[in-house]
């Protein structure tokens, strides 16, 4: 009989339940640290995403501003294309066109990412107590989540 246990043991071969729930409670332990971290990298990412689409769409309307509408005395409002890159013009005097919320690149949401950009540039504007000013014109950024 104590022949037949010591054979029993010696070939025993692959893992047992201890060992495989063991395994199992560790990569749980791990998973559960690892998700967080992984959610704020991707919020982090959304807003350098938002950031970088505020500055293209800005950078966008005023070369578009200062090459096409230099000499103009209405307000002009840009809708910023993300696909392309380029900025096609609203209209003059448009504002019901422009998206509902006004922000700054600095202020840029990272839990939700921006569909659509738009640029309004007002030349009328004194632009003296104006924090982002272009030759007097004002620069208004809007987004819309």
């Amino acid at each position: 009989m104590k022949s037949l246990i010591k054979k029993v043991r010696e070939n025993k071969k692959g893992f047992t339940l201890a060992e495989l729930l063991v395994v199992v409670a560790i990569v749980g332990i791990l998973v559960a640290i690892s998700i967080p971290v992984f959610t704020a990298q991707l919020s982090k990412a959304r807003k350098a995403t938002n950031q970088a689409n505020l500055r293209a769409a800005k950078a966008a309307a005023i070369a578009d501003y200062l090459t096409e509408k230099s000499d103009a005395t209405d307000d002009v409002t840009y809708n910023y294309d993300m696909t392309t890159g380029g900025v096609k013009v609203v209209g003059e005097n448009n504002v019901t066109q422009v998206a509902s919320a006004e922000v700054t690149i600095d202020s840029a949401a990272s839990n939700v990412k921006y569909t659509k950009i738009s640029v309004k540039i007002d030349p009328k504007t004194s632009g003296s107590d104006a924090t982002q000013t272009l030759d007097g014109a004002e620069i208004t950024l809007y987004a819309e989540k």
